[in-house]
Order: C-alpha cells, then structure tokens, then sequence
C-alpha cells in the first residue's frame, strides 16, 4: 500500500549553533542532517568515532555546504560528559538549540555505566542531566531551545525510587521505562526551572513513536548479539505503512519541537497509540505529570552527578 509522507517547514537556521547527541545514526542523524541542511552549526557529540565520521560524510554530501562538527562524547561516563562540556566552554559559543536524544534500550542482563549507574538510567537520563547542566551557561547565552527525547515507554512505568540502579532485581523494560520518564520529568522542570529563574531557555519534550532503529537490533555492546523479535515485527509493520512510523518520520517530532515548539510543550505522533503519523502537540502523560517527583529527580540527579544545574 502507498505511504503517506509527513514533512515539516524548516526555518532559516543560519548563524545558530545546535548540539544532537546520539547523531551517527537513526533518528539522531536524521536530526542532525536537516538542522545543517536548514544552516545550523552542528556539533555532533558521537561514542563511535567511526560511525560519526560516515554521518557527517553522508551530510556533506546530502549538503556540500554543511557546517558540522564531530566531537567525542560517551553519556555512560561522567568524564566524558565533563570534557565536552569544558571544550565547548572554553570555545565560548552560545548555543542556540540543544537536542538530548542519544539512548540505549533495555540490554538483556543488568550493565553499569563508568561511574556505577544502571546503564539506561546513567546514559538516558543522568548523562543528559549532566551535559545540560555542565552546557548551562552556553544554553543561557544563546536563549536556547532544549528539546529531550522520551518514549512512547514512558506512558506507564514508574521512578523506581527504592532501587534506582536496579541493584536488587532488574527488569530491562522497567528500566527502560524508568529512564525514559526520568528523561521527560527532566525537560519539563528545566522549563519550569528556567521560568522562575528568568534563565531564558525554553525546554520541550518530544517522542519519536514506534520506528524500525538501531534501538532494538543487535547491539553487541549492550549485549545484544541478534536482532529482537519486536524490531523485526516493526520493521514489516513500517514496511507496510500500518500503524508505525518509518526512521524519516520518527525524526519529525523532535526536529518540530526543537524548532518551532513551544516551552513545556510535548511533540509526538499524532496516530491513536501515538506510534505512527504526522508529528504534533499532545497531552502529557500520566508519569510525566507529576511535578513533585520532577524536583525530586532535579535533586537526587544532581547529587548522583555532582552538577548543580543553577
């Protein structure tokens, strides 16, 4: 059957700086290229310096005059998140545009992150907690948009606040769940937080839906030697245009929200189920509402850090 396409209008883009993590494939990448097509300085922060030197390539030749930037970052590592952060201080540029994006889903068995967190909460959420908070005083000077990505996980689940780090019993799903809700409670309080505090950053969330990514294929550094059945089923379902999205559209909420969204807005597909469709503005969610468990992920997230965001 024929699919139906989705686009969005791109604004002029030019003399903005923007920063897309998880941007050497998928829906990052995605990200990343039409924000350099539309004339932004992108600075791609990418684990695997290889795959990051293919992305950029691919965006140079989809637009020859492309400004981008590969640097190297590993959000399952504090230090690492440090380092980018002092490197892109000392250059001093504002940054306009911000896109917390990178992720890793549910590895089979329990994995940490350099610095001892349960490798989905410390990558997902305290990673990006982290360069937020360490990119403050760049995201104040450019009156930056930050757009973090949930999940569509994230519609039911819980912070599990007795075991952050899954130390007693892990379920990978649970804590996919947990780090994608700690992702959007996150982006919603930077919005409040820079509201009272006259920081004049606009922070939104958004959600790609269900795409057929690298998400759930074989990841071999997450322990995942072969391909899911649940991508296999949705890479047949995108195929067919029923009921999810393709890599193209999944990219369309957060490129939305990151460019002409509104602050404390959430951005997703707009079909029933929000797994598929034209990109749009929708309600919260229930987990994503509770603005007390917001401050007090503000500040547990902090002290797990060491950032003070302020």
């Amino acid at each position: 059957m024929p699919r139906a396409q989705y686009d969005i209008p791109m604004p002029d883009l030019s003399g903005k700086r923007a920063v897309v993590t998880g941007a050497s494939d998928g829906i990052g990448l995605g990200i990343a290229t039409r924000l350099a097509g539309a004339g932004a300085e992108v600075i791609m922060p990418v684990r695997n310096p290889d795959k990051g030197r293919i992305a950029v390539a691919g965006i140079r030749k989809r637009y020859p005059h492309a400004k981008v930037t590969l640097e190297d970052l590993d959000l399952s590592a504090l230090a690492s998140v440090t380092a980018l952060a002092d490197k892109l201080r000392a250059e001093g540029a504002p940054i306009h545009l911000l896109v917390n994006n990178a992720g890793v889903m549910t590895p089979p068995d329990l994995q940490r992150t350099a610095d001892g967190f349960e490798l989905q909460f410390g990558t997902n959420h305290l990673g990006h907690f982290a360069l937020t908070g360490r990119l403050l005083p760049l995201l104040k000077a450019g009156r930056a948009r930050v757009t973090s990505q949930t999940s569509v996980a994230a519609k039911r689940g819980a912070i599990n606040w007795d075991d952050l780090n899954w130390e007693r019993s892990y379920d990978g799903m649970a804590a996919y769940r947990q780090s994608k809700i700690a992702c959007g409670l996150f982006g919603l309080e930077l919005s409040r937080r820079s509201q009272a505090a006259g920081w004049g950053i606009s922070s939104n969330i958004s959600h790609p839906g269900v795409a057929p990514t690298s998400l759930l294929a074989a990841r071999p550094e997450v322990g995942r030697a072969r391909d899911t059945l649940g991508v296999r089923v949705i890479r047949r379902l995108s195929a067919l245009g029923l009921m999810v999205g393709t890599v193209d559209s999944a990219q369309l909420p957060a490129l939305l929200a990151a460019t002409a969204g509104r602050d404390g807005g959430f951005y997703g597909p707009q079909w029933p189920g929000n797994a598929g469709g034209p990109p749009g503005e929708h309600a919260l969610w229930k987990p994503l509402c509770d603005t007390a468990s917001a401050a007090r992920l503000w500040a547990v997230s902090e002290e797990l850090t060491g950032v003070v965001v302020s």
